[in-house]
């Protein structure tokens, strides 16, 4: 554990804004892990999903279809229950219903992400208050007698600048990088979730003209 204590008396030497800097960087790297993992289990195929609901349906077994959506785990999942629910409503009911649940579950997905987002801001400006201390140290001390005979005072100031400004831009950067990957992420989930709720609407609406157009489709109960 030599490095890491070598490491962080480096980083010290930053001086009093490192503090709140190690602490964005903790923040983020735990939501960059969470965020991850959510959204990796959020974006599980759902292809097998949709179509064994499908046959659910079409056999008249909504109850059956909406518990495997919820048993799926999935946005999408939560999405087609919300919609399957309100089958016996009508195809606009079921349309209604899952547009609703889309957007809760958009909100979810972008649980943390306002984080990642303020960290990328702070991060730098952080950074630049520590450039701007180690300045004024380093000034101060050229001020005083101790600077004209211990130089290394004034290059402390300097490094603390220094290291300030790097650790605030390389926490930045990399929490950018995350934040735009999950962003992406989001997206094609959102999309996922639209691409199946139309599906879904679609077997309902496939119903009702077999049916002979009637504006209600069987209950749930059926």
């Amino acid at each position: 554990m030599g490095w890491f204590k070598d490491a962080l008396a480096f980083l010290m030497k930053g001086g009093p804004v490192m503090v709140p800097l190690i602490g964005c960087s903790i923040i983020s790297v735990a939501v960059i892990i969470e965020r991850f993992i959510k959204l990796r289990q959020a974006a599980a195929d759902t292809s097998d999903l949709i179509e064994t609901v499908e046959d659910h349906i079409y056999r008249g077994r909504y109850e059956i279809a909406a518990e495997i959506c919820r048993k799926s785990g999935t946005p999408v999942g939560e999405v087609l229950a919300a919609g399957i629910a309100q089958a016996r409503r009508g195809v606009s009911a079921v349309q209604h219903a899952m547009e609703e649940q889309g957007i809760r579950e958009q909100s979810k997905l972008h649980v943390r992400l306002g984080a990642l987002d303020t960290i990328i801001t702070i991060a730098p400006l952080l950074g630049l208050l520590g450039t701007v201390t180690g300045m004024i140290r380093s000034f101060h001390v050229i001020s005083t007698k101790q600077g004209l005979s211990t130089p290394t005072a004034v290059t402390g100031g300097v490094a603390e600048a220094l290291i300030a400004t790097a650790t605030g831009l390389a926490i930045a950067i990399a929490t950018l990088i995350a934040y735009n990957y999950f962003n992406e992420r989001v997206k094609h989930i959102i999309e996922q979730i639209e691409l199946r709720a139309t599906q879904i609407v679609n077997v309902f609406s496939d119903i009702l003209e077999e049916e002979g157009g009637h504006h209600e489709v069987k209950s749930l109960s059926a």
